[in-house]
This record gives structure tokens, C-alpha cells and sequence, in this order.
């Protein structure tokens, strides 16, 4: 008699889609319409962000012409740091998702750039609900507490990588409405701990038990 025992780690995830589950939702976002709406979410997201900001620092008496008044270099610098910042928070977040699904299933992961995003996914798993929240959830959580406390230091510290640091925290919150959406769905509208996420990057598929069909048991 053969005993299958599965590792921790394969305890999160299915190879393969269990008998009597059927897909529920699927998203993409290389979907020209999904990409635009999300984008264009993002980018209020930063306005809001940067207005906020910009507000702050009035209220404060700290918004002057004096931020732009450096020499050619200092603001090279900034310059360099901003963009520097720029690509590499993409990369690190996309990065963050990779670490926490591979820390979660061992798996191999796939990473890549569209039109719309950048993204990583495990394509080959199908993984459960708990799994799934915590990659979804990882870089939102990760980079709001990094940025939140350095803005609160630089507000006082340099009225202008206080604004660089809030763009990128717009940026953040922004570019991360992707991943809050499918937070919003596995956390309001699939909340069984038995559903299952297949996530190629930019395409979430969520599958669910069938009630008629399923015979899938509690683990």
C-alpha cells in the first residue's frame, strides 16, 4: 500500500486541479480594457498621492522655491535617485511576490514585462487560498512599511526626497491595484479555504469546488 505524504510546502499547492473543482473567475491583465481601467486607477492613485503630499508640505511651511534652489549636481543626483528608485522598486516588488511564493511552494517561477505590468507567477501550480493571499498581499505590505516611516523622516529631514519618496509610495499604492483586487476577491468573494488560484503573472485563474461534483474532502 502506497502512502502519499506531501512536504509542507506541497501541502499549499496542487500539480494538478483536483477532481470536481471548476474556474469560477479568470482575469488578465493583458486585457486591453483591464490593463487601461487599472492604469488608470494607478495613476489617480499617485495624483492623490503627490496632491496630498504637496499639501502637507504647505501645511508645514516647508513648500518653498528653495527645494529647486541646489547646484547642478545635487539635483543630478536626485535625478538619478528618482528614476534609480523608479526601476528598481519594480523589480523588487516583483521579486517580493517571487520570494514569498517560493519560500510558500518551492516552485519555479516565472517573471516578465507587458504593456500593462510587470509580473510574477508560479503557471505550473495551482496554489491554495492562504498561499495565494500571502504572495498577492507580500510587496503591498513590505513596501508600506518601508516607505510610510522614511516619508515621515525625509518630511523633516529633505522637503525634496520627501517628494520623490512620495511619488514612489503613489506609484506603489498605484501599481499595486492589481494585486488589492485580487486581494479583494480571495478575501470577499472566495473565501473557502479550499479554493485554488492557478497564477500565470498576468492572468489569475480561481477555481472552486463544485458542490454537485466535488469530491474533494477538508485537509
Amino acid at each position: 500500500m502506497e502512502i502519499n505524504m506531501k512536504t509542507t510546502k506541497q501541502q499549499n499547492f496542487e500539480r494538478e486541479l483536483p477532481t470536481g473543482y471548476k474556474q469560477a473567475l479568470y482575469i488578465n491583465a493583458k486585457d486591453a480594457k483591464f490593463g487601461i481601467i487599472f492604469n488608470l486607477i494607478a495613476l489617480a492613485v499617485l495624483a492623490v498621492v503627490m496632491i496630498l503630499a504637496v499639501l502637507l508640505l504647505r501645511l508645514g511651511d516647508k513648500l518653498s522655491l528653495d527645494i529647486l534652489d541646489m547646484e547642478y549636481v545635487q539635483l543630478l543626483v536626485a535625478y538619478a535617485v528618482f528614476f534609480g528608485a523608479m526601476i528598481g522598486y519594480v523589480v523588487l516588488h516583483e521579486l517580493v511576490h517571487g520570494i514569498a511564493y517560493k519560500t510558500l511552494t518551492g516552485e519555479k517561477l516565472t517573471f516578465g514585462l507587458s504593456w500593462s505590468c510587470a509580473f510574477c507567477g508560479v503557471p505550473h501550480i495551482y496554489t491554495y487560498r492562504r498561499t495565494a493571499l500571502i504572495s498577492v498581499i507580500a510587496p503591498f505590505t513590505v513596501f508600506t512599511l518601508l516607505m510610510l516611516p522614511l516619508l515621515v523622516i525625509l518630511y523633516f529631514v529633505s522637503p525634496l526626497y520627501y517628494l520623490i519618496v512620495a511619488f514612489l509610495f503613489g506609484l506603489h499604492v498605484g501599481g499595486c491595484s492589481g494585486d488589492l483586487y485580487v486581494l479583494y476577491l480571495l478575501s470577499v468573494k472566495f473565501k473557502d479555504k479550499k479554493v485554488l488560484m492557478r497564477d500565470t503573472g498576468p492572468e489569475q485563474f480561481f477555481y472552486v469546488p463544485d458542490e454537485k461534483n466535488s469530491v474533494f474532502t477538508d485537509q
